[in-house]
Parts: C-alpha cells; structure tokens; sequence
C-alpha cells in the first residue's frame, strides 16, 4: 500500500468514528425530555347554535323568473297587438323557413326569363329561390336577388315584445373548387 492509500483509509476511519451512535442519542434524549415537558392544551370546543327552522310559505307562488311567466306574458301583449309588421303565425311554413339563415349560403345564380333565381346551398341540397319567397327561421321574406346576394326582410321580435324589420342579406360565397 502506498502512503496515498494508507491516508485514504485513515481519513475514513476517522469519518466514521465521527459519524456515532452519541449524537442520536443525544437527539433522542432531546426529545424525550420535550415531550415530557411539554402540555398540550385544547380549548373546548362550543355548543353548536341551535337552528330555528323557517317555513317557507310561498312554493305554490308563480317563479318571477320563469320562462313560462315571460312567454305567457309576451302571448298575451302580443294578442292585443295592432303592430301592421306582426306575422301570421297560423299560416303553413314552407320548407326553408324550417332553416336559419346561418345554415345556408348562396352559391350561384340563374335567369329564368327575365327573373334572377338564387341557389341556395343548405347541408348538401341546392335550393332554387326567387323574390318574394319565405326563407329563414325569423319570418323572411326574399326582396331581391342580385348578382351578389339574396336580400331578406326578417321580422322579430325585440326586447320588449313589439315587432320589428331587421333586413339580412346571403352574399354569394366562392367556390372552393375555383381557388385550387
């Protein structure tokens, strides 16, 4: 063994003579001594308050804020209503009043005799419409259909229930085939 070696082990030895069972115990003692010492206090805990029942007298009471007291009450301002824009709501709805507008888009244009006849794309279905027709969800009525778009008369009612014109327009969309 060279004088490196003999170092080494020495130096190791030392360490772990360093590294005794006295300290542990030392701690433990430590320990034992504040545990002993040492008095846990708890408060009592306080009587719970007692709890005085209410009956509540008005469950059989119509909901301010039902949606049910709100139709009933636009239905019945609504019966006596002399607004010329109110729409016939017992007439038969055609076919595409059944879709938003949202749904559909126009995607071409044919001249039938003189008259402009939209296309009207809604899912996959093409559907051919002119001036004058219903369409849409919100009472629609095509005015005009030009080159560019089908211009609607939607009639709706606003906040406080009379009836309004709000006008909506389908522009042509591009062809996705035609930018390739």
């Amino acid at each position: 063994m060279t004088h490196l070696n003999k170092a080494a082990v020495l130096a190791l030895a030392v360490l772990l003579a360093a590294c005794s069972d006295s300290d542990v115990r030392e701690v433990q003692q430590w320990m034992a001594n504040t545990e002993k010492n040492t008095k846990v206090t708890v408060k009592p805990l306080a009587e719970p308050k007692t709890f005085t029942a209410f009956a509540y007298q008005a469950g059989d009471a119509v909901d301010p804020f039902s949606q049910n007291k709100l139709l009933a009450e636009l239905a019945r301002t609504d019966a006596g209503s002399t607004n010329p824009l109110k729409p016939d709501t017992e007439r038969r709805r055609e076919l595409l009043e059944t879709f938003p507008l949202d749904t559909m888009r126009m995607v071409g244009l044919l001249q039938k005799g003189g008259d402009n006849h939209a296309l009207v794309q809604i899912d996959r279905a093409v559907h051919q419409v002119r001036a004058g027709q219903r369409i849409g969800q919100n009472f629609g009525v095509i005015t005009s259909v030009t080159e560019q778009a089908v211009n609607i008369r939607e009639v709706v009612q606003d906040a406080t229930g009379d009836w309004v014109e709000r006008m909506s327009k389908l522009e042509l969309q591009d062809s996705k085939e035609s930018t390739k």
